[in-house]
């Protein structure tokens, strides 16, 4: 009764404003006040301190400025397999596996569409009929910063407004296709195995989606898709190595990670497997030749 209660009171909660409320006080300066809701917050999630690189409270003017925090240079060494793609986040892999036409699993008996996942554009979506995904959960202890697997260049962002369920194992299970129900930026990349679409995905007082680009593309959330193309080839094209930054979210979420059909192989992932931050995801598949 209680499970139910929690999934289904999202229904009626006015989870936008809650949400944009929540972002403000997190971002607000507030001295001792700020000091103790981070201790206790640290103290109820188990949030590893020592992996930051100001293992502190006191040390963050802000709340959204701990949640975002940085790690320490080389705690997370990145994987320096050429033929290799590392893990993007510190999380927990909520699905994976093959993208069946366009149908990618959410649950047990739930599924969504790889078009509703990337902002109804079939064009977008065609890139990756008949390959790959992964889901990976970012629970509220978690380094919150997102980084690419692999090396990659931008060629489109897609703002694509929803509603802000909760994305936590519980919710997943039980509402319907909320991965593309809920408000999200897609970001797609030409890499070495061909196209990836890195999307992230908000949640309930999920506060800001940001990226390095583009600094916070939400809020304000909007009412319409917005899609933005970049230029791949030009001087301004916007490349990104492996293992570096692409964006961050204030307060935690999910990110789903696509490929193209046939260009990589998962490295021994498993449901609930817990996720760290450039150690192995997957290899090149044994069709793709090594970069140059």
């Amino acid at each position: 009764m209680l499970d139910w209660f929690k999934v289904n009171v999202q229904y009626i909660l006015p989870k936008h404003p809650i949400s944009r409320l929540v972002g403000k006080l997190a971002a607000a300066e507030a001295g001792a006040l700020t000091t103790w809701l981070i201790k206790l917050f640290v103290k109820q999630f188990k949030v590893n301190m020592d992996e930051a690189m100001y293992s502190q409270p006191e040390d963050y003017r802000t709340f959204n400025a701990f949640f975002t925090r940085p790690l320490k240079p080389g705690i997370r060494p990145i994987d320096d397999n050429e033929k290799g793609l590392c893990h993007a986040v510190d999380g927990t892999v909520s699905q994976f596996g093959d993208i069946v036409g366009e149908d990618l699993i959410q649950a047990k008996g739930h599924k969504f569409t790889l078009s509703a996942l990337l902002g109804g554009n079939p064009d977008l979506a065609a890139h990756f009929k008949g390959g790959k995904f992964a889901t990976i959960y970012l629970s509220p202890k978690d380094y919150h910063r997102i980084h690419m697997p692999i090396e990659g260049t931008l060629t489109d962002m897609v703002y694509v407004p929803g509603e802000l369920f909760s994305v936590n194992p519980l919710t997943a299970e039980n509402v319907p296709g909320l991965f593309a129900r809920n408000e999200r930026v897609v970001t797609l990349f030409d890499t070495p195995v061909g196209k990836m679409a890195i999307v992230l995905v908000g949640a309930t007082i999920v506060a800001s989606i940001d990226t390095v680009w583009a600094g916070t593309v939400t809020p304000p959330a909007g009412k319409h898709v917005t899609h933005w193309r970049y230029d791949a080839d030009g001087d301004d094209a916007i490349t990104i190595g492996k293992g570096e930054e692409m964006g961050q979210f204030k307060l935690g979420s999910t990110i789903v990670v696509c490929f193209e059909a046939d260009k990589i192989d998962f490295a021994d992932l498993a449901a609930e497997q817990v996720t760290r931050l450039g150690t192995p995801f997957a290899t090149f598949a044994d069709n793709q030749t090594q970069p140059d």
